[in-house]
């Protein structure tokens, strides 16, 4: 099993990078050193009336110094995301982590892709694959972290509204730029998943999915965050797996989407 730490973190740094969308970096303890890509870690509120941590996945791992960067995007008025975005440097906030598994690193010639607040995950994964690698961002309309990806290796983009890059999903982005790879490493909300699948399994690539999904404990107590699978999971004898658990992390041809 998977060392997780506890700790009471120092927030390093914050600011708001686009519309909501939020820049923490936090000084962890323990965490850091043994976190990986694609994990997540749970933050827990200051406010006592909200019991359930929020999780949110690391887009930066600086293991020498010993901080994560995490980027979020905060959901409405007076939730958890709210009152994280509301830190400002030497506050402390729990966190227990790191959490889920992560990529496993290859050396194929590798798609990165990102949706939405899918996006910042795959940075760190960017950083940390010692191969050829294309990042593939998709956004709604405004940009965010691209200098970032821009930094570590070939990057396109897909816009909703067309206002940069390739107008349409990011499968149309990689069409419209004549891209190619061996495999697919993927974070975003379920529809664009799915066709990630699919365009895999017509193409011939291996895919490995991290699926964004509401969670309650975080742990996988609770088996509030499961999905579908073509096998039976040991845990509860019954095709599901929980997300929290067995991922966020999974090959495509494990789940149905």
């Amino acid at each position: 099993m998977a060392t997780k730490f506890e700790e009471m973190a120092v927030v390093v740094s914050q600011k708001e990078i686009a519309t909501d969308i939020y820049d923490l970096t936090i000084q962890t303890k323990e965490i850091a050193a043994a976190a990986k890509a694609g994990q997540f870690i749970s933050l827990y509120c200051n406010d006592g009336t909200k019991l359930l941590p929020r999780p949110i996945s690391l887009c930066g791992i600086d293991r020498e110094a010993g901080t994560l960067r995490l980027v979020y995007r905060v959901t409405g008025e007076n939730t958890g995301t709210e009152q994280f975005s509301k830190l400002v440097a030497g506050d402390e906030i729990r966190v227990l982590g790191p959490l889920g598994n992560g990529f496993e690193l290859g050396d194929k010639k590798a798609f990165l892709i990102g949706g939405g607040i899918g996006i910042p995950p795959m940075l760190q994964l960017a950083k940390e694959l010692n191969c050829e690698k294309t990042a593939v961002l998709g956004y709604r309309n405004e940009l965010f972290l691209l200098e970032d990806f821009e930094a570590v290796c070939d990057t396109i983009i897909a816009t909703e509204d067309g206002s940069a890059g390739t107008k349409g999903n990011v499968i149309d982005a990689i069409k419209a730029n004549g891209a190619e790879a061996d495999v697919i490493y993927a974070c975003g909300p379920t529809p664009m998943l799915r066709a990630l699948k699919a365009y895999a399994e017509e193409n011939d690539m291996e895919c490995y999915i991290s699926m964004e999904e509401r969670m309650a404990c975080g742990i996988g107590a609770c088996l509030a965050c499961v999905c579908k699978t073509k096998e039976k999971d040991h845990h509860t004898n019954v095709n599901n797996k929980r997300i929290c658990k067995e991922g966020p992390v999974f090959n495509a041809k494990e789940v149905e989407l």
